[in-house]
């Protein structure tokens, strides 16, 4: 991207916080200090996966969304511990309170990162880069954690940024540096860019991001899809998505992995009880009601199947929750099978219209009675 003197760019900054799960652990339980720690997954190995593993587990190849079983044969002697969510909610609450002292334009992305835009920051410091610093040392004196910054003048700049100096870092790339950084960058790097396009870049010989801005917006899209298109602009310093601090909530959802297969009715339904309260719980806070109820099975297997059911009008409480995701887990003939992984989810949180209301109806009556 060339630099435009006299432009005015905005200012962007990524925060993604530092092995957040496990920091949180290791700062509340100094047992689990200066050890490799994982949260989530099993001790024995058999079964769920890696939530986060602290930077002592990491430096085994312990990495998120590995399997347990995988992290045990690379660090026999770490340390599993099941996740808090609640206690890691409660600091990311602490976290965006931080954010909110320098700009109400904040996108969170999950518990642990979100984008902030301080283009007109609220305390007029002017410099991105003193506000990122700021704000790490807010988290770090506030909240006894470590967070990492990148700062740009974009948003897919910034978000490859604050994963350069990993842990406890700060990076900036600016407007006139950021031609120079694309075109080094390796495709894998790509935020969007998973293993199988990866691989696929690969193969067509594009290993950095000089080789992708070599190809037309034509050719990228030829192989990529509309996806190309965002290779072309991005690889190109291009990215004109605005920060939204207010992205609509598509779904709520909960779920969890268990240690052991579950293999009788009863098992299942205990821990849908768990995990529809967990639900139920976010609805309420957020004030949501949805008018879809998906459950999501995985088996021993890892095949993975969901079911759903759609009420007229929204719900979020307990009891309809929990009835219904018993009944759409009763359609799969759950006898004899061993399930790891529950979850439950609610969306459509838009009350349908009186026309829709009709004809829905109307669709129910035209059904043969069973």
């Amino acid at each position: 991207m060339e630099n435009e003197p006299g432009k005015n760019y905005r200012k962007i900054i990524h925060i993604d916080m530092d092995a957040f799960y496990a920091s949180v652990e290791q700062r509340d339980n100094p047992e689990y200090r200066g050890i490799p720690l994982i949260v989530g997954g099993s001790p024995e190995g058999r079964g769920g996966v890696v939530a986060t593993a602290s930077y002592e587990a990491r430096k085994f190849g312990i990495r998120s969304a590995m399997s347990s079983k995988q992290a045990l044969q690379l660090c026999p002697h770490a340390t599993f511990v099941r996740p808090r969510f609640a206690a890691y909610k409660e600091v990311s609450q602490k976290i965006r309170e931080i954010f909110s002292r320098y700009t109400d334009l904040i996108e969170p992305l999950s518990l642990d990162e979100a984008f902030l835009d301080v283009t007109n920051d609220k305390l007029n410091i002017g410099s991105a880069i003193e506000i990122a610093q700021q704000i790490k040392q807010a988290i770090k004196d506030e909240l006894q954690l470590t967070a990492s910054a990148g700062v740009s003048i974009n948003k897919f700049v910034a978000k490859i940024a604050s994963d350069i100096n990993k842990p406890d870092g700060l990076k900036f790339i600016g407007p006139s540096a950021i031609g120079a950084f694309m075109e080094k960058l390796p495709v894998e790097k790509f935020f969007g860019v998973g293993k199988v396009t990866s691989q696929k870049m690969k193969n067509m010989g594009l290993h950095i991001g000089a080789d992708l801005k070599n190809l037309t917006e034509d050719e990228l899209v030829k192989h990529f899809g509309k996806t190309g298109r965002f290779y072309y602009n991005i690889v190109r310093g291009i990215d004109n998505r605005e920060v939204q601090p207010h992205r609509e909530t598509k779904s709520l959802a909960a779920e969890d992995t268990f240690a052991y297969d579950l293999t009788t009715i009863e098992e299942m339904e205990t821990e849908l009880d768990k995990i529809a309260q967990t639900v139920c719980n976010r609805l309420q806070n957020y004030q949501l009601k949805g008018r879809t109820v998906t459950l999501k099975i995985k088996y021993s297997d890892f095949k993975q199947i969901t079911r759903n059911h759609s009420f007229i009008s929204g719900i979020n409480d307990l009891e309809t929750i929990t009835a219904t995701a018993k009944r759409l887990l009763a359609t799969t003939s759950p006898e004899d099978k061993r399930i790891r992984l529950l979850g439950i989810s609610l969306s459509n949180f838009h009350d349908i219209t009186p026309k829709q209301k009709e004809e829905k109806e109307t669709d129910q009556l035209k059904l043969p009675f069973s």
